[in-house]
């Protein structure tokens, strides 16, 4: 099981820090268009709970820009199993966007100490509520008063639930946007009383055993795990420690995003959330994302980003934020044609519509009664998701009409409904109303509704979802009214809805005595269509929507460039052969007078080169690559394409073809019928295309004819390739073209970029796959904080800088690699895979036969030293050695 929220940067080994009692800091450029984020390491000691030691709490605090401006705060908390460093990316995007921004690892996390506590009111929510004291003590931090800092808290799964809960116990949080998480932790793993015993497991399981858990945590659930089902106290426990607890407390602007794929904490629990926060008269936006716990896509570039802007609108009075609408679905409308991946559209309302309305009544049919089989120990069971271990995948596939669960002969009851003469959109929870009855006093079933294919052939469970209830008293017979998942899907024309009561599932605990079961349907199944909801117009392919307006900007910025023809640089003969020359170029961030994304860049491009331009995150490429192509002004130096300077609209960008982003295609077409209906829309003439040639570089053959539909993930890409190099451009731009490729797909792409560069003319391609751009490209140009590091051939590079692989028996602390880079005539240290790679300096002193003595001089186990060749270890070296 994977809680976390999920890392969308790696640490680089240079940066990582031994964290100590008390702070660190450190500093640098989070993104080529934001200030530098300086991020403080510190433990901070917390006081025990009940008769238990106290707990030593790992946090990082995230500031950016002028220090003595005071800001806003936003606390973020991880997700179970995670840690603070999961948080670092989100953290430094908002300090970049003026939040003081803290982050922390739970108790029993991370390199936090104490027992876990599933966010104990004396344990993890005091913790909380402390690190909002800290924060109100720290200068940059805005106060609306003396001991109240202007905050606010988000998090995902047990992060959120954190938020909610120091909302609710203490009112100096003013604002909260909790993702996929719960409002009764009781209620999400005891639904209608029965024992949700994957889950369960998998929480003990990713805690690190039950010994890790408060002692009446483990106490707890040992004995819930041992007999089956929750007891009244196992149920009490968590209510105590869930956000229910304190829910008429919580009544701060809250932005609640849930999580459609997602059987642990389902739609439900935000809906309880949103009604709860609501009644309390507090603003609520509540958003139902398209992954959740069971996998698929969170969305966490949107999502992100609406926090963002929650929290402008609520911390810092911005009363222009777009904090979007009250409800917002995330909805599946196919396969994007260019990678095989779910297309995801949103639906919105004015108002959040709950999960009943626009009811729409469904007659069912069926032979009434029907008996249902429990079998002994409730094996084999039925399988509807599979949490934590692929219900991602499962979600995906039911969205897009693939069936896969499974339901055994005998230990089912179905009723369904005639087909449908429209089309049918269910948002929201069905309802229907049932008999059970059995030869045991208690019977547990699981209700579900099927979309059925016409035929019945394909049978698609919608998200992969089942419901629960324990029947008490059922031996004399027993009315129930059964509230089914609430998901949004939509039947088509000529389906059937099929509900299923089913005795057992895989991921819940039924009786292990054989039972049999009686079950009848006593009215008709209660749809809800949320009419107020309202889906976005399906987006175009990307091209066919910005050639208009691309097209309008091109022409305005070419009459703009032709009132200043006469101040525009004149240009040079002598380059009027070379593809690329830049010099000295200088671009400062935004609203910075002092600070560069890029600066003082100089190097050149020849025909018949393959450039690799490689750098990490904030190394300034993407700038640098958005000024070549005249989409922004440097501030300082030029660039020359083939003699002429690049401004914007400038008339030699016509030479010039760029792959950014992955193309759109209309899958029905052809892949020549795309790129005709492509050319066709430049404006340009048919000949000018020169198709023929950028197909025969692709090297597609006959798949052209074929429906783009058809196309593997490698064809699309080099169909999207011979898109950009229609018109055959001498300077072809490609931004990492072989993303999502596999090995063999990554080799073609490479003889692509070889071939059109045999034939005189250049490539440019940005990529982060070190050992293919050592494979495809001739030359490179290394970058690193806005600076030039290195540029020329490639084997030049790889062979330069002295750098040695030192081999150890044992790994070393990080104290000794500061010591081995201190070394005379060492230029950097850093850790490799074995050992160390050592870039000596080219001084007298740097040379192995003086490294080895001073190595063993400082008691390092070494085992083996010798010359390393890599690009990606030369490109390590580079970086750790680069110029700030």
């Amino acid at each position: 099981m994977d809680l976390r929220l999920p890392r969308r940067r790696l640490l680089a080994a240079a940066a990582a820090l031994a964290i100590l009692a008390g702070a660190g800091t450190w500093t640098a450029a989070a993104s080529d268009d934001g200030p530098a984020v300086h991020r403080e390491d510190r433990l901070m000691e917390m006081p025990g709970v009940d008769k238990t030691g106290g707990a030593k709490i790992d946090t990082s605090y995230f500031t950016a820009g002028d220090p003595d401006t005071r800001r806003p705060a936003v606390l973020i908390g991880h997700g179970f199993g995670g840690s603070k460093n999961d948080l670092r990316a989100q953290a430094e995007d908002l300090a970049e966007k003026g939040y003081a921004v803290l982050t922390w690892s739970a108790r029993g996390f991370g390199k936090s100490t104490g027992k876990i506590g599933l966010n104990d009111p004396k344990g993890e929510v005091a913790d909380a509520r402390r690190l909002i004291d800290w924060l109100a003590k720290r200068p940059e931090v805005q106060l609306d008063k003396k001991g109240d800092p202007r905050v606010g808290m988000t998090g995902a799964s047990y992060g959120g639930a954190v938020s909610l809960l120091a909302a609710g116990y203490d009112d100096r949080v003013d604002a909260i946007a909790p993702q996929i998480t719960y409002w009764n932790l009781s209620d999400a793993l005891f639904p209608n009383g029965v024992f949700k015993k994957l889950w369960a497991g998998l929480f003990i399981n990713t805690g690190g055993g039950c010994e890790r858990f408060e002692k009446q945590l483990c106490e707890m659930y040992n004995r819930v795990a041992e007999a089956g089902k929750p007891d009244a106290a196992a149920q009490k426990l968590l209510t105590a420690r869930s956000p229910e607890a304190v829910g008429d407390r919580i009544d701060v602007p809250a932005l609640l995003f849930q999580g459609q794929t997602d059987s642990l904490f389902p739609l439900g629990q935000a809906d309880r959330i949103s009604r709860a926060i609501r009644g309390n008269h507090a603003p609520v936006s509540v958003d139902w994302i398209s992954g959740g716990h069971d996998g698929g896509d969170r969305e966490t570039g949107r999502v992100e980003a609406r926090i963002g802007s929650w929290f402008d609108r609520y911390l810092k009075d911005d009363k222009g934020a777009d904090t979007g609408p009250a409800f917002r679905v995330t909805r599946t409308g196919g396969i994007d044609s260019t990678d095989g991946a779910a297309q995801l559209r949103g639906a919105s309302g004015d108002r959040y519509p709950g999960l009943e309305s626009g009811q729409r009544k469904i007659a069912l049919s069926g032979r009434d009664p029907q008996r249902v089989e429990n079998p002994a120990g409730a094996a084999p069971p039925a399988i509807s998701a599979l949490p934590g271990a692929g219900g991602g995948g499962l979600n995906q596939l039911s969205s897009l009409g693939v069936g896969v669960s499974l339901d055994f002969p005998g230990q089912h009851a179905a009723f369904q409904s005639a087909p449908f003469k429209d089309d049918l959109r269910i948002t929201g929870s069905p309802k229907v109303r049932v008999h059970v009855k059995s030869d045991s006093e208690d019977a547990v079933l699981f209700g579900k509704v099927y979309d059925v294919g016409p035929g019945g052939g394909q049978k698609v469970l919608p998200s992969q979802l089942v419901s629960p209830i324990r029947v008490e008293g059922a031996k004399a017979g027993k009315d129930v009214t059964l509230t089914l998942p609430a998901v949004d899907h939509d039947v088509q024309k000529g389906h059937r809805l099929r509900l299923v009561l089913a005795s057992t599932d895989l991921g819940y605990a039924s009786p292990a005595k054989p039972a049999t079961y009686t079950v009848s349907v006593k009215s008709d199944l209660a749809v809800p269509t949320a009419p107020g909801v309202k889906t976005a117009a399906a987006p175009l392919p990307a091209w066919v929507w910005w050639l208009p307006a691309a097209a309008a900007v091109i022409a305005v910025l070419l009459l703009v460039t032709a009132r200043r023809r006469t101040s525009a640089p004149a240009p040079d003969p002598q380059l009027a052969e070379v593809p690329l020359v830049i010099t000295d170029l200088s671009k400062r961030y935004a609203k910075s007078t002092d600070r560069y994304a890029v600066r003082d860049l100089s190097f050149g491009v020849e025909k018949g080169q393959v450039l690799g331009l490689l750098g990490p995150n904030g190394a300034g490429k993407t700038t640098t690559l958005r000024m070549l192509m005249g989409l922004i002004r440097p501030d300082a130096g030029e660039i020359r394409v083939f003699g002429q300077a690049i401004r914007p609209g400038a008339p030699v960008l016509s030479r010039v073809g760029a792959f950014v982003e992955g193309a759109g295609f209309l899958p029905h077409l052809s892949g020549r019928e795309n790129l005709e209906l492509y050319w066709k829309a430049t404006g340009r003439p048919a000949e000018d295309a020169r198709m023929d040639e950028a197909l025969e570089i692709a090297g597609l053959g006959d798949a052209l004819a074929r429906a783009v539909r058809t196309y593997s993930q490698g064809m699309r890409q080099r169909l999207a390739i011979a898109q950009a190099m229609l018109g055959m451009p001498d300077l072809l731009i490609l931004d990492e073209p072989t993303n999502g490729l596999d090995p063999p797909q990554i080799r073609e792409m490479r003889e692509v970029m070889i071939r059109y560069a045999r034939g005189g003319r250049t490539v440019i391609v940005s990529s982060h796959l070190l050992a293919e751009v050592e494979q495809s490209c001739t030359h490179l140009v290394v970058m690193d904080r806005g600076r030039l590091i290195q540029a020329g051939p490639v084997a030049e590079i790889v062979g330069s800088g002295d750098t040695l692989l030192v081999g150890l028996a044992d790994a070393v602390s990080d104290p000794m690699v500061d010591k081995v880079a201190a070394l005379p005539g060492v230029a950097s240290a850093v850790r490799a895979d074995g050992g160390l790679l050592v870039r000596l300096d080219g001084t007298e002193a740097g040379s192995a036969a003086r490294l080895l003595p001073e190595l063993v001089r400082l008691e390092l186990p070494v085992e083996s030293m010798g010359p390393h060749r890599r690009l990606e270890d030369a490109f390590l070296t580079l970086i750790d050695g680069g110029t700030a």
